[in-house]
């Protein structure tokens, strides 16, 4: 996110281990963010749960970490999971019904309003959810 829409948007901007217990902190992170800013938390919460076990999952490089960004604009909360394998896009498929993997973007289809992959700058990518908020007049990033 560039620097002004920073200023002028609610947002927030951690780094984080890509680890298990970095992808669960994300989690906890966005919940008492959002609470915050006074915005629902289950569909966003279950959103940046399942951004971030793919970045650990299948964006890791050992040493690296990835980032959560999550900002508010218009009325619509927009999630984004930086890593740092690139070469590695993710693609929607749909698991068999004995499979134990692979439903973690499915979730994300179902439940964002829309989503997409930006690749960045090698070696990263960007995972991205939006969701609809409603209107969060006034307020400011942390």
């Amino acid at each position: 996110m560039n620097q002004e829409i920073a200023e002028h948007f609610p947002h927030f901007s951690v780094l984080l281990s890509a680890t298990p217990r970095g992808a669960r902190l994300a989690r906890l992170l966005s919940e008492a963010q959002l609470r915050r800013w006074g915005l629902p938390t289950d569909t966003a919460s279950q959103l940046v749960g399942e951004l971030a076990a793919n970045a650990v999952t299948h964006g890791l490089v050992p040493g690296r970490n990835f980032r959560l960004r999550l900002y508010v604009v218009a009325g619509t909360l927009r999630i984004e999971v930086t890593d740092t394998r690139g070469e590695r896009l993710p693609r929607l498929r749909r698991p068999t019904s004995t499979a134990e993997t692979g439903r973690g973007l499915v979730l994300v289809d179902a439940l964002a309003d829309r989503w997409g992959v930006q690749e960045e700058r090698s070696p990263c990518k960007t995972v991205w959810a939006e969701t609809a908020t409603g209107p969060v007049a006034g307020r400011r990033g942390v």
